[in-house]
Order: structure tokens, then C-alpha cells, then sequence
């Protein structure tokens, strides 16, 4: 079943450099995280209308084939690295969640 992993920015941006330097880095790895993950990105910073609760700063939706394949995504050593460019550059509550 497919699952999703869900980002959410939770504040403003502290270190444009290091947000930049992923989003390159992201971007110089999109084709190798499709191929070996099956990674596809269904929402990038989209127009967001919030229904309830406070709003996020921006979303990012990405669906994996499996909640297996999203962790191995997750936890792969060049996601890691990226991931702390981002959190150097910015607060986010990151999601797994199952789908049907």
C-alpha cells in the first residue's frame, strides 16, 4: 500500500544558504530517489488553504510505494545529509503515514 511522507515547515526560514544548499542538493539527487525509491513528489510548497488549526509555513507531499521504501528513502545516508541542511535552515514536523 502506498504511503506518504508529509513535511511541514513549522516557522520562518533561519538560514537561507543552508535551505538553499538543500533544495540543490534535493534536486541533484531527484532521479536516483525515484529510481531506488520510487519517490514522487505530489505537493511542493503549493497555494495551502488551512480548514483548521494554525497553518503551516509550506508542505511538501511525497508518496513512496511502501512505508518500508519511505523509511529506507528517509534514512538513507544521502537523505541524512540533506536533512540536516535542512534543519540547519529551518523548523519542520516530518509525517509517514499509511495509505489505502
Amino acid at each position: 500500500m502506498p504511503a506518504y511522507m508529509i513535511f511541514t515547515r513549522e516557522g520562518p526560514v533561519r538560514d537561507q544558504a543552508a535551505m538553499d544548499a538543500y533544495s540543490a542538493m534535493n534536486r541533484a539527487q531527484a532521479r536516483r530517489f525515484v529510481a531506488d525509491y520510487g519517490l514522487k513528489p505530489l505537493a511542493v510548497y503549493g497555494a495551502l488553504d488551512t480548514l483548521e488549526g494554525e497553518a503551516p509555513d509550506g508542505v511538501i507531499i511525497l508518496q513512496f510505494p511502501d512505508a518500508a521504501q519511505a523509511r529506507a528513502w528517509y534514512d538513507s545516508p544521502e537523505y541524512q545529509e540533506a536533512k540536516a541542511l535542512r534543519q540547519k535552515g529551518a523548523t519542520y514536523r516530518a509525517l509517514l503515514v499509511e495509505g489505502l
